[in-house]
Formats: C-alpha cells, sequence, structure tokens
C-alpha cells in the first residue's frame, strides 16, 4: 500500500472513529473532550496529504511524528476503555491503533525503498 493512500484511510478513520467517541460529549454532556483528538490529527493529516501525494520529505517526515505521536498517545484510551470494559470504546480504539501501524508501516518501508535507490 502507498503511503498516501495509508495516509488517506487513517486520515478518515481518525475522522470518522473520533467522532463516534466525540458523540456523547457533544449532544449528552457525557463522555471525554479528549474524544476531539484524534480528530483533529485525521483532519491534519488529511490536510498534509496532498504534500505526501507531492512526495514532499518534509511533509512526509511531519505526517510520520503526527502518525507515531497519534500511535502512541492511543494506548491511554485503550487502558481506560479497558478499566471500564467498554467494548465499543475498545473497539474504536482498536481500530485507530491498527490503521495508525499500518501507515506508519507504509511510511516506514517507503523511506527504506527510497533510501535504497
Amino acid at each position: 500500500m502507498s503511503p498516501h493512500k495509508a495516509n488517506l484511510i487513517n486520515g478518515v478513520t481518525l475522522i470518522i472513529f473520533g467522532f463516534w467517541g466525540a458523540y456523547p460529549y457533544l449532544f449528552l454532556s457525557t463522555g471525554s473532550p479528549t474524544s476531539f483528538i484524534p480528530m483533529v490529527f485525521g483532519i491534519i493529516l488529511l490536510a498534509l496529504s496532498s504534500g505526501l501525494k507531492k512526495e514532499n520529505k518534509i511533509i512526509a517526515h511531519i505526517i510520520v511524528l503526527l502518525t507515531f505521536l497519534l500511535f502512541v498517545s492511543l494506548f491511554m484510551p485503550l487502558k481506560g476503555a479497558f478499566e471500564r470494559s467498554d467494548t465499543m470504546a475498545i473497539l474504536r480504539v482498536l481500530i485507530m491503533l491498527l490503521t495508525s501501524f499500518l501507515a506508519l508501516k507504509a511510511f516506514i518501508k517507503s523511506f527504506i525503498d527510497a533510501r535504497k535507490s
């Protein structure tokens, strides 16, 4: 999978599942405002996506850094979801972790291939 496609899939997933997690906070005043964090990351990743498609190295490194930071930071919500035994929250966070991991894998493979050539 190309880094551009992986970034698009990751960004869209973060926005959708971040909104899903933030929905109770928006309309029912329950939940946590930290659910907006994946949405913001997803929006930023999608905004930078055109630079990644044009193979801009600086933008590619910024995207990798943001994706890595998000990947690492998603472990705390996962821990909290396990403590609450909230199956839907666990599923949401695991899907966001999976897409972030796959995007990181695509970026690293792309960097290695570029270094070889």
